[in-house]
């Protein structure tokens, strides 16, 4: 019995080893260089003559074993310890919470490689909330980024990634007025976009995801600066492959998200009233869609009905009556036949470019297996046959709220 007692204690003492060995690889935050947002431009030809890389990955400039890509400028937002404001405080600079440094390099990683030259600490991307492209790099494709931001366990799956009309360095070093720490301002503001009903779901994992299906195209927000201090949503960056290949009006993509049957409405527009020279402002509140695809003639053929909930949010003039049903009447088939015609220009549009960010062709794909086997085969070949498939539209709208106030 007694060696029974010596042998449990024994047991007890070895499971108990581990535990008292402490955080033996820890390491304080205060000691990580914690990268919050990337700005992604082209390099600038004075910056290519200047080699300004120094030298931290090229065995020898004498050679030809240099990348041939082109040198892109990686402007990063650090976050400086201690200054990051954990609740409401009055007269802090957002300015001084984070530190902005840039870098080139043939590569994100040959960039990264050359800002950790630069900074006393080992740079962390596990808080990375939003990597910024500027418009010249995503026309050149996003393929070249892709094998980092895969690799590295760091990134999470979850990081925005947007398009930026001005060059990405200017949303890093932007100082918004609504939030202290101008990378959460820009990340919070892409992520709300869902929630408000302005932008289908976007992160950087659906992004690969699309990118690497054979029948569907990403897309990306595509941001502007206004009056050099706030950021707006500015369209639909829509691509072709990894290569962006245009870009959509803010009202369009309301009418992507009909299409592709994301339920949650968020756009209004102003709708002529039949009969009269007056418009009134018909919001979307829901969408509900049905895409059936079919074979006419050997080639995909796609319908596609919408059923919208509205509701008029304002007229432009006192003499409109909206308070019997015949005048909704005719303001519904209106903005039926105004939306219908919006959609198909909309997908003409995308067929020009041959970017299916609709994913018809992954229905295609799923209802006749065969016949994309045989016919279509690779994502290449589907671009091709996009452009030229047939397709009806129907609408249907259906105003239910015209306000407490009719006259």
């Amino acid at each position: 019995m007694h060696k029974n007692h010596s042998l449990r204690l024994v047991i007890i003492l070895f499971l108990l080893f581990p535990l008292l060995s402490g955080c033996w690889d820890s390491q304080e935050i205060e000691q990580r260089a914690t990268v919050l947002a990337i700005g992604i431009d082209q390099a600038s030809n004075k910056e290519e003559n200047q080699q300004s890389e120094g030298g931290i990955t090229h065995l020898d400039k004498s050679n030809s074993a240099e990348p041939e890509e082109e040198l892109i400028r990686v402007t990063a937002q650090i976050a400086v310890p201690g200054r990051i404001p954990l609740g409401p405080t009055q007269g802090q600079s957002s300015h001084n919470s984070v530190l902005i440094v840039q870098v080139v390099g043939h590569t994100i990683q040959d960039a990264m490689l050359n800002l950790q030259q630069q900074v006393a600490y080992e740079t962390f991307l596990g808080h990375l909330r939003i990597i910024v492209l500027n418009e010249k790099i995503a026309k050149n494709g996003t393929q070249r980024f892709n094998d980092f931001l895969r690799r590295n366990p760091q990134i999470r799956r979850t990081a925005s990634l947007a398009v930026s009309k001005e060059p990405a360095e200017d949303y890093m070093r932007l100082i918004p007025e609504l939030q202290r720490i101008p990378s959460l301002y820009l990340a919070d503001m892409v992520d709300n976009l869902s929630a408000l009903g302005r932008f289908p779901p976007n992160f950087i994992g659906l992004f690969w995801t699309i990118l690497s299906s054979k029948g569907q195209d990403p897309y990306l927000p595509y941001l502007t600066i206004k009056d050099k201090k706030s950021i707006q949503l500015s369209g639909l960056a829509y691509f072709r492959g990894d290569r962006m290949a245009g870009k959509t009006s803010p009202l369009e993509i309301g009418f992507y998200m009909a299409i592709r049957g994301i339920g949650r409405g968020g756009y209004s527009a102003f709708i002529k009233v039949p009969e009269k020279d007056e418009f009134v402002l018909v919001k979307a509140i829901s969408r509900k869609t049905k895409i059936k695809v079919k074979l006419v003639e050997g080639k995909p053929h796609v319908d596609i009905k919408v059923r919208y909930e509205s509701e008029i949010e304002e007229k432009t003039s006192q003499s409109i009556y909206i308070n019997n049903s015949s005048i909704v009447g005719k303001i519904q088939k209106e903005t039926s036949k105004e939306v219908e015609r919006s959609l198909k220009k909309l997908i003409a549009k995308t067929q020009k470019a041959e970017s299916d960010i609709f994913g018809f062709g992954e229905h295609v794909r799923a209802k006749y297996p065969k016949y994309w086997a045989k016919e279509i085969g690779t994502k290449e070949n589907w671009k091709r046959v996009y452009k030229d498939i047939t397709y009806d539209v129907h609408v249907d709208t259906r105003i239910h709220r015209v306000g407490m106030k009719a006259k």
